[in-house]
C-alpha cells in the first residue's frame, strides 16, 4: 500500500490479486472483524488478517466480483455476488478506515442462509488448517 493509496482501491487490487500479502500493511493494528459465522467481534490485527486471508481462499474464486459500492470518506459498503459449491451467496463488506487509511473494522454480511452455512464450512476448514 503506498501512502497516498485509498485504502478501498489497495483492498480492490489485491482481491483482483488474489493476493493478501499486503494486508498486514493494510489493517490497523487495533481492527476488529465481524465474521458472519463466527459470534464474537475478532480483536487485533493478527485475528483480523488471518480471517481475512481466510477469506481469500474461501470467496475469491474466479466467479468472485463486486457488483455495488458506497464509499464515503471514512466508510464503504462493498456488495459482491459469488458461487461456493453450487450456492449463489450474496453479501456485503461494511469497511471502516481511519485518517491514515488503515482498515479499523471490517464487518461481512452473507445471504442466503443456505450460502452461510457453506461459507461456515469452508471458513472453518481453512482457520483450522492454518
Amino acid at each position: 500500500m503506498t501512502a497516498s493509496e485509498h485504502p478501498i482501491t489497495t483492498w480492490h487490487r489485491m482481491v483482483e490479486a488474489r493476493d493478501p500479502t499486503g494486508l498486514a500493511a493494510l489493517i490497523d493494528e487495533a481492527a476488529v472483524f465481524h465474521s458472519p459465522v463466527v459470534h464474537t467481534p475478532q480483536a487485533g490485527r493478527t485475528l483480523v488478517v488471518m480471517y481475512l486471508s481466510a477469506a481469500f481462499k474461501v470467496f475469491f474464486s474466479p466467479n468472485f466480483r463486486y457488483v455495488r459500492e458506497i464509499v464515503g470518506e471514512h466508510d464503504a459498503v462493498l456488495e459482491f455476488e459469488t458461487e461456493l459449491d453450487g450456492v449463489m451467496v450474496n453479501g456485503v463488506d461494511l469497511i471502516r478506515w481511519n485518517e491514515a487509511s488503515r482498515i479499523t473494522d471490517f464487518k461481512v454480511m452473507l445471504r442466503p442462509a443456505k450460502a452461510l452455512q457453506a461459507v461456515q464450512q469452508r471458513m472453518a476448514a481453512m482457520l483450522q488448517a492454518g
